[in-house]
């Protein structure tokens, strides 16, 4: 955080890209102390716009990318289909099977009510697997990603390690 100078120095003002509510400019007081509304993206600055859109560029063609969204993917697609064939196998088995689904297992819990239980079971399940996963694989390299796009779009080339710095506070 950094102090901000001027009238108001009892103010403190947040240096952070994840923060997007300052980051935008929403919130922020102008100088009468009004809120003020920031205008588009590359309103009145068509040259800054153009290069934060070729930083942008020149990331999502880069190699970490490319490495955080493979990661994504072959977590992603597995995941999804394999919960999709249940499901639809959930769904043809109680229509196409109702015999089998109102097998009694124990009292009166059957077959239909087990695998019914079973899809929010699954569901939980793939939520943390997701969660871990994420957290385990791609968020330290996307949030390297996010600012290095920072560092390049506020005029600064990153000179230091991308997580060397900015991650040791974990």
């Amino acid at each position: 955080m950094e102090t901000k100078q001027g009238r108001d120095t009892g103010a403190t003002g947040i240096d952070d890209p994840w923060y997007d509510v300052l980051a935008s400019g929403w919130g922020e007081l102008d100088g009468a102390g009004i809120p003020a509304t920031p205008s588009p993206l590359g309103a009145g600055c068509p040259q800054a716009h153009r290069r934060a859109a070729d930083v942008y560029l020149e990331v999502q063609r880069s190699a970490a990318f490319q490495e955080v969204r493979s990661r994504y993917r072959r977590f992603v697609v597995p995941a999804s289909l394999a919960f999709f064939v249940w499901y639809v196998a959930y769904v043809v088995a109680a229509t196409a099977a109702p015999g089998l689904m109102a097998r009694t297992v124990a009292g009166a819990v059957n077959v239909a009510m087990l695998a019914g239980l079973g899809q929010f079971l699954t569901t939980f399940l793939l939520t943390w697997a997701y969660a871990r996963h994420a957290r385990l694989c791609r968020d330290r390299a996307a949030l390297d990603l996010r600012w290095t796009v920072f560092d390049r779009t506020r005029g600064e080339e990153p000179t230091r390690d991308a997580g060397a710095e900015r991650g040791s506070g974990r």
